[in-house]
């Protein structure tokens, strides 16, 4: 099984497990997925592993079952694969002679880079500078990646809001900002105003202070790309606003339920515009006390408003 058919099991596994299918209809692909040997870099291109290995902990025992399999399998295949390598870099370190220097040893950097324990780094040095002024013009991040200005000049306001005080490495997050406009691009068929609105709006909300963990969370795959582009705008919200937001809503809603005060409606008083006897009032007392109170009318039928004393 090559990379492309591997990664089209592994979507059509997640679609189907992000859409609550009956156990018959993960199963069936999980079992065409233990029949693949994909290598690390497979894997880790895909997210075959975070796909998979999510469903170990499946409430259908049968499901988790074959995830436990599958992950197991591609396990050993993983280590098979370090080990070969293993032997062949002592095989080649054997038979160079002693002293001698390789030709890729003289065109190599002086010193190796520092390496990340972060995962979504792929093992990349993390960003070190002001991580609230990164733009992908300051990353010096090269965005035309489509062939079209449009798209492209969206998956560089994806970078900024994705790159907005976060650490990781610029490849990285250019990887993860092309993800999520390529989603964009297929759930609003192409360059519709649906979709340069949908783009908008996630940049906002990437770039709220207190909304910091749904970047986190896109860039660790914890929101996929194909997830993030179709949340609603409540959903991008961060916990904080939506608590606020509910309880706003709740605080109007009690207002809309208060009882709202008669009008009293007189018999004798006739609307001079409509001749209806269907006139409500109020009396203020708007002047001193020893002056006759003001009367304020409004017809109930034709909405006539007057006042006298």
């Amino acid at each position: 099984m090559d990379q492309r058919e591997l990664d089209a099991r592994v979507k059509a596994l997640h679609k189907a497990n992000q859409a609550n299918e009956p156990p018959a209809s993960l199963i069936p692909i999980l079992e065409s997925l233990k029949k693949a040997s994909p290598t690390e870099e497979m894997l880790r291109t895909t997210k075959a592993g975070i796909v998979v290995g999510k469903l170990r902990g499946n409430p259908n025992k049968e499901v988790a079952k074959v995830a436990m399999e599958v992950v197991a399998q591609w396990k050993k295949g993983v280590e098979a694969e370090k080990r070969a390598k293993g032997l062949k870099s002592v095989s080649a370190a054997k038979q160079q002679p002693q002293g001698s220097v390789s030709p890729a040893s003289k065109a190599a950097s002086p010193a190796p880079k520092p390496l990340s324990s972060s995962g979504s780094g792929g093992g990349k040095k993390r960003y070190d500078g002001d991580p609230e002024k990164r733009t992908f013009k300051s990353d010096r991040v090269d965005i035309h990646r489509t062939g079209s200005q449009v798209r492209d000049n969206c998956i560089g306001l994806l970078y900024n809001g994705l790159a907005y005080r976060s650490r990781e490495p610029e490849d990285a997050v250019a990887a993860r900002a092309a993800e999520v406009e390529a989603a964009a691009y297929r759930s609003y068929k192409g360059e519709t105003k649906e979709y340069k609105d949908k783009i908008r709006s996630l940049f906002q909300n990437l770039k709220v202070k207190s909304n910091a963990e749904l970047g986190r969370n896109v860039m660790s795959g914890t929101i996929t790309a194909d997830r993030f582009v179709v949340l609603s705008s409540k959903e991008l919200m961060s916990a904080h606003q939506r608590r606020a937001d509910a309880e706003l809503e709740l605080e109007n809603m009690k207002k809309a339920q208060v009882p709202m005060a008669e009008k009293s409606i007189s018999d004798s008083l006739e609307c001079g515009n409509c001749k209806k006897k269907m006139v409500s009032y109020t009396q203020a007392q708007t002047r001193s006390a020893d002056e006759p109170m003001t009367t304020f009318c409004e017809c109930m039928n034709c909405g006539k408003r007057w006042k006298f004393s």
